[in-house]
């Protein structure tokens, strides 16, 4: 396991919604909200912020409660200010992971629903209660709150976050796509572009992902806005095994808003990626006295066993463990973190109960597949856990974390093409991918050796391992090169053509390398900023460096790495205007 995973695989909805989407969205239904706080006062901006769906300032938020709390003393039927006060709770348990505000929140949105009903218009308590749902993990509830909001009022933009965060957790990605263009042609704003450089990311659109966080960022309105959209920019970077430019990122949203401590554990996992081990623990232990999430214990404690400190790894985990079962006491879902630490530190088999009671829920993300799929394999079950392996890769997202999974029980199977070819995939994604695994995918690459000499005599691809085509009935006839079902080509990944060459783009620094598969040779194509490697024959490709390769509806024959259209044909990345397209500049 490792910090990649942990910040960006949805291990919780709090995080996810802190770190990439920005916060709760608090829009009152009515302008009836009880007298307004004072012009200029924390309460006045905080309403100001939550109105229009903009990250408000923690201090700001904390006066907003106190406010309504006040009101809704004297004034107890006012169901807008109960909604208001209750998603008001639920952005302050995740902005701090206060696990006792998510009752409150429930308590308020449900006394919103009683002094008007959800059929009689309240949508606000719906999206509050939906997002409450998605903090705890509970996507199936959280789903369909979310529709019914979305049912009621589809032309309101401030229930598609609810509803792309829950079809998310269900791992339902048509669904995600389909609410995300429905989003980005009602709102473009921050928030909105944020979610969608989410949705680039995980389908693997890398360039897309990258283009748009930059333009949410441009289109922040306050500095606690701007510092989430920074975040994001950082772990893009970090994703892309840049972390230098990681650094910078996480280092201006500081800079912004000095409590936006999600932004010092991002950071720490990229210093620790540059041998700045002491600066890496400042931040984790920074971090967990604000934020105590079980994710940033776990991640510090597998840096400070990547060290040989055992001792205080071993306070780390138990860390995580307190947390974990101090979130579960307050109904927040913490199985997938339990269960990756379980893989990984504990008992293989408690990681596969707790994730098979996962599954059994519909929570069918690529990251509870993976993390299924790779306790499986250290419970001994390798057969068992390539499907899920090879669900978690093929979905398009490029984690280093799952091409060294699937690679490791590749190898287990005797597999040796595809479990090289994954493993230094895994390294060529992000080389400090994890403390204490990216060394594991090193040695892993190296026991599997260079490849034999030798090879075909022809490399068109066609002469090869040739299968008789379907139904032709005659041996001798037609014929296709066979392909093994691990190296058919995946979502997100790039084709190979009739000859076997294939086209690639690059998001990201990189160069080109010859090389071969278990049983073809490869060629490779270099651009400016990124690279391709196009397999021959049954030789599956794959990029290099820090490039991507594009989806096959997004490329075209002859394409070289670095020049791959930013347009693509299943979603497209939201048209903003003004301030939505500058690049971010200064503070």
């Amino acid at each position: 396991m490792n910090s990649e995973h942990l910040k960006t695989a949805a291990i919780s909805t709090l995080v996810a919604a802190t770190l990439v989407t920005g916060v709760v969205v608090l829009v009152p239904a009515r302008d009836e909200l009880g007298p307004r706080p004072a012009p200029g006062s924390p309460g006045a901006r905080a309403l100001a912020a939550t109105a229009t769906g903009i990250p408000a300032a923690l201090d700001d938020l904390t006066a907003l409660i106190a406010e309504r709390e006040r009101w809704l003393q004297a004034h107890p039927r006012d169901g807008d200010s109960w909604a208001l006060l209750g998603s008001a709770y639920v952005q302050r348990g995740m902005r701090l992971a206060d696990w006792t505000a998510f009752p409150k929140a429930e308590s308020a949105l449900h006394r919103s629903l009683e002094a008007l009903p959800a059929e009689e218009g309240n949508t606000e308590a719906l999206v509050g209660l939906a997002a409450l749902a998605n903090a705890r993990q509970d996507f199936v509830t959280a789903r369909a709150l979310a529709e019914r909001a979305v049912k009621q009022r589809p032309k309101r933009w401030t229930a598609y976050p609810a509803l792309i965060e829950a079809c998310n957790g269900l791992g339902d990605y048509k669904a995600v796509i389909k609410a995300m263009d429905t989003l980005t042609s009602l709102h473009t704003g921050s928030q909105a572009l944020g979610l969608a450089a989410r949705v680039y990311r995980n389908r693997g659109w890398r360039e897309d992902a990258a283009a748009t966080a930059y333009d949410a960022v441009g289109s922040a309105s306050n500095r606690a806005e701007k510092a989430v959209a920074l975040q994001q920019l950082g772990d893009l970077a970090w994703e892309r095994g840049e972390p230098e430019e990681a650094v910078e990122a996480y280092d201006r949203a500081l800079k912004l808003a000095p409590d936006h401590h999600p932004a010092l554990a991002s950071r720490a996992r990229a210093l620790a990626a540059l041998g700045r081990t002491d600066e890496a623990f400042r931040d984790y232990q920074a971090a967990l006295e604000e934020l105590p999430l079980p994710q940033y214990a776990l991640e510090a404690g597998e840096l400070y066993e990547s060290l040989g400190l055992n001792g205080d790894a071993q306070s780390q985990y138990e860390l995580m463990r307190t947390s974990a079962t101090k979130a579960g006491e307050h109904g927040v879902n913490q199985e997938l973190v339990l269960a990756l630490y379980e893989a990984d530190h504990g008992d293989p088999e408690a990681a596969v109960r707790r994730l098979e009671g996962e599954w059994n829920r519909k929570h069918r993300s690529i990251q509870v597949a993976d993390a299924l799929g790779w306790a499986l394999f250290k419970a001994g079950r390798a057969k068992e856990a390539l499907p899920y392996a090879k669900r978690a890769t093929d979905e398009g997202l490029r984690s280093p974390q799952f091409s060294y999974h699937r690679g490791e029980i590749e190898r287990e199977l005797g597999l040796w093409g595809p479990a090289r070819r994954h493993l230094a995939e895994a390294l060529r994604i992000n080389p400090h991918f994890s403390p204490l695994l990216a060394p594991l995918a090193t040695d892993a690459l190296a026991a599997l050796g260079e490849l034999p000499d030798g090879g075909p005599k022809k490399v068109t691809g066609e002469e090869r391992d040739a299968e008789p085509v379907q139904g032709d009935g005659v041996t001798g006839g037609p014929v296709r090169p066979k392909q093994e079902p691990s190296e058919r080509a995946r979502s997100g990944s790039a084709t190979p053509s009739a000859d076997g060459a294939g086209t690639g783009y690059g998001a990201g620094a990189g160069t080109g390398s010859s090389g071969t598969d278990a049983s073809g040779a490869g060629s490779s194509a270099t651009g400016s900023s990124g690279s391709y490697s196009g397999g021959t024959g049954r030789g599956t490709s794959q990029g290099s460096g820090a490039g991507q390769q594009a989806p096959p509806s997004r490329q075209s024959p002859g394409q070289s790495a670095g020049t791959a259209p930013r347009q693509n044909a299943n979603a497209r990345p939201p048209v903003s205007g003004g301030p939505g397209n500058a690049r971010p500049g200064g503070n």
